[in-house]
């Protein structure tokens, strides 16, 4: 298991990974979370916004059950060979993925919209049926079963979850990719647009990046004492 100061980092990196893919599939999202809330929550704001947290917690637990299985999957490899190359060399290839999704964000690597436009079509080929299923079941069902539509960012942080060494701080980055992702996508269900708007803009996407490549970078290069006490955790 990791120290706790990397786990904190990379809740921290799931977080932003979160908040810049919701900045870029908003629109998908939204109108998922928008047309769950009337029909799981109907015309009440109140019902709506119940049915909506509801939804959106079962979205956050299906990423945190992925993320684990993905990362308890990926560590065996920390098994098969020498343990201490082994984590280091997973602990590298996780940077290195979130630097890879800290470039994409910033719009200096190449985009991981393909996937997500799949999913657009996925979405708008099965909508009728997909609405109707989900209208039937409850909130929380619907909410997990939306965690599971293809989107670039959640495959990509997923990646990065399957690198981390151990279920826990799998569960951790995911967890904090849900979260990350909450305040937009609410934005966008209660049609909040001017705010989208502005945090969409290509300083702000930057300055995202910019922050995922950091901590990237950080936690491949720091060692994790100093992690920890850059986090303010004192290890034993």
């Amino acid at each position: 298991m990791a120290p706790a100061g990397l786990s904190e980092l990379s809740l921290l990196g799931g977080m932003l990974a979160g908040f810049a893919s919701s900045l870029h599939c908003v629109g998908m999202c939204g109108g998922i979370a928008a047309s769950l809330s009337v029909s799981l929550g109907g015309d009440a704001v109140q019902s709506r916004a119940r049915a909506l947290m509801l939804t959106q917690t079962g979205r956050i637990v299906a990423y945190v059950a992925a993320g684990a299985v993905l990362a308890a999957l990926g560590s065996q490899a920390y098994f098969a060979f020498d343990r201490a190359e082994a984590h280091l060399i997973l602990r590298w290839l996780a940077a290195a993925m979130l630097v890879y999704i800290g470039l994409s964000v910033a719009g200096w690597a190449p985009s991981l919209a393909g996937v997500d436009r799949l999913g657009a079509r996925l979405l708008t080929w099965m909508r009728a049926p997909f609405a109707g299923a989900l209208s039937l079941a409850s909130p929380l069902l619907a909410g997990f079963l939306w965690g599971f539509l293809p989107c670039g960012m959640v495959y990509a942080t997923l990646f990065y979850a399957m690198l981390s060494g151990s279920a826990t701080t799998g569960a951790l980055i995911m967890l904090g990719f849900g979260l990350g992702t909450l305040p937009a996508v609410t934005a966008a269900a209660f049609g909040v647009s001017g705010l989208l708007s502005a945090a969409r803009t290509p300083r702000v996407r930057i300055a995202v990046g910019l922050a995922i490549v950091g901590i990237g970078v950080a936690s491949a290069a720091l060692p994790w004492r100093t992690i920890a006490a850059f986090c303010g955790i004192e290890l034993a």
